[in-house]
């Protein structure tokens, strides 16, 4: 049976803290939804309502598009290990860049790597809970270390580069709001 609550409190950051992934779902009013998988311990809790994940430059940037047109996001998380939950975490999500005021902020909560793009936050909503019992458990084995040795290997002008290629517009076309950040770096 599903369970709601209004904030997090210490048991349900103490599960998020246990997940070694988690995932991210956004939609644009017309378009594809995007469904994301994240992992590389990047998610913190930053207050009882408000959740974040340092988001690494990577293929596309269909979260911070969808974000930046309607900032509707759910994030869950599920158990793979004994104990079978399943949390989800709905809310308005946003961006924030190197440039903006609140960046040094936030960024202390992480380990900052090459090839960070933005900090994405969740202002949580609502929060749900349900049993998990049909997730299938799994052993953790280890963080991929794959993309941040990608990163360290293009460097951050390469990167700052890639970004400007690749990670403006949506695969619908719709812009990221990363535009803007560039031209403010630029």
């Amino acid at each position: 049976m599903a369970t709601f609550f209004t904030e997090l409190d210490e048991d349900l950051e103490e599960f998020i803290g246990n997940q070694g992934m988690f995932f991210v779902a956004t939609a644009p009013a017309e378009g594809r939804i995007n469904l994301s998988p994240k992992g590389m311990d990047c998610l913190r809790c930053i207050d009882s309502r408000t959740i974040g994940y340092m988001d690494m430059t990577g293929s596309g940037n269909e979260t911070a598009a969808h974000l930046y047109e309607n900032g509707r996001m759910t994030m869950m998380l599920c158990s793979f290990g004994p104990k079978p939950q399943i949390l989800r975490l709905y809310g308005k999500g946003r961006s924030v860049y190197r440039q903006d005021a609140e960046w040094a902020g936030l960024a202390s909560r992480f380990e900052i790597v090459t090839g960070a793009r933005q900090i994405v936050l969740l202002e949580i909503e609502s929060i749900q809970t349900s049993c998990g019992y049909a997730v299938p458990r799994y052993e953790f084995v280890e963080h991929r270390e794959t993309l941040k040795k990608s990163s360290a290997h293009m460097g951050e002008a390469e990167l700052a580069n890639y970004r400007q290629t690749h990670n403006l517009e949506s695969i619908d076309g719709q812009p990221t709001g990363l535009r803007e950040q560039v031209r403010q770096e630029g």
